[in-house]
């Protein structure tokens, strides 16, 4: 079993030394939900605070930029570059995001960190219609790049 790199010898949480890791292209993509009921998402369109999926889009690559000033251990970096994809579902609405970089460590947390951002942002956007809004299934879908390689989650069946 790995190791966990965030902790020392005596349990305390570190930033992990990343300074002999050679940069290396590095990429990350991540994925949310965030269920609305149809009634709500039929409003969309008509939101007085703008389009909530560009507003959505943008903030999460803002939050992909600013990653390290959220997560406390997490490694500032200098992306080479962040999106956000969302699409309207009937359900509600599907966030992809993804952050690529040339750097010693990866970009996972900023890919994730864009989606859950872009997600709380179409909560806010909409909040006044319902607040029963769920933001869900937050996780990492693919990394590529750095010593641990490639990864690509299992598709997971669920239900719409």
């Amino acid at each position: 079993m790995k190791k966990l790199t965030h902790f020392d010898a005596a349990g305390s949480p570190r930033m992990v030394d990343v300074s002999d890791k050679t940069p290396t292209a590095r990429a990350a993509r991540a994925h949310a939900f965030v269920r609305i009921r149809p009634s709500v998402l039929k409003k969309l369109p008509e939101n007085p605070k703008g389009n909530p999926l560009e507003i959505a889009r943008v903030a999460g690559v803002m939050a992909a930029k600013k990653t390290a000033e959220l997560i406390p251990l997490c490694h500032p970096l200098p992306l080479t570059h962040a999106d956000v994809d969302l699409a309207v579902e009937p359900r509600g609405v599907r966030i992809r995001a993804s952050a690529s970089t040339t750097a010693p460590t990866g970009v996972e947390m900023e890919a994730l960190t864009a989606a859950a951002v872009a997600a709380l942002t179409v909560y806010d956007m909409i909040k006044a219609l319902d607040k029963s809004i769920e933001i869900q299934d937050l996780w990492l879908e693919e990394k590529t790049g750095g010593k641990s390689g490639a990864y690509r989650r299992r598709p997971t069946r669920r239900k719409p």
